[in-house]
């Protein structure tokens, strides 16, 4: 009869006793599970990074970067506000915007005033 020892990642000691092929067998499918663990691991984690990589900026973040730099000093329309976003890159259609600028407007950080039935929106 064959035997085996093998000490797992926790410390425990397991005996295994059995025919050759038997111990084999078992000791072949052990490695195969550890491997898969060890696999499984590095490619959660390595998902883990590639999702952190492809977060990007909220378009409310993106709105207050305009005001941060200066664009609201003279009021903008929801247009003007698409245009300078589309420039650094950031495709956003009105209707999101909308809803975006009025948010903010609701917490203060931009105002807006009605000017020739259009909505505008400055400091």
């Amino acid at each position: 009869m064959a035997k085996a020892t093998i000490k797992s990642n926790k410390g425990a000691l397991i005996t295994i006793e059995g025919t050759e092929s038997e111990v084999s067998s078992i000791l072949t499918m052990l490695e195969r599970s550890a491997t898969a663990g060890h696999a499984k691991a590095a490619i959660g984690k390595e998902q883990a990074t590639k999702k952190d990589q492809k977060k990007r900026a909220a378009a409310s973040d993106l709105v207050v970067d305009l005001k941060e730099e200066g664009f609201f000093e003279k009021p903008r329309g929801l247009g003007d506000i698409s245009k300078a976003l589309e420039e650094k890159g950031y495709l956003y259609p009105l209707t999101t915007l909308s809803g975006v600028v009025l948010g903010l407007v609701q917490r203060r950080l931009l105002g807006r005033k009605k000017v020739d039935g259009k909505w505008v929106y400055g400091k």
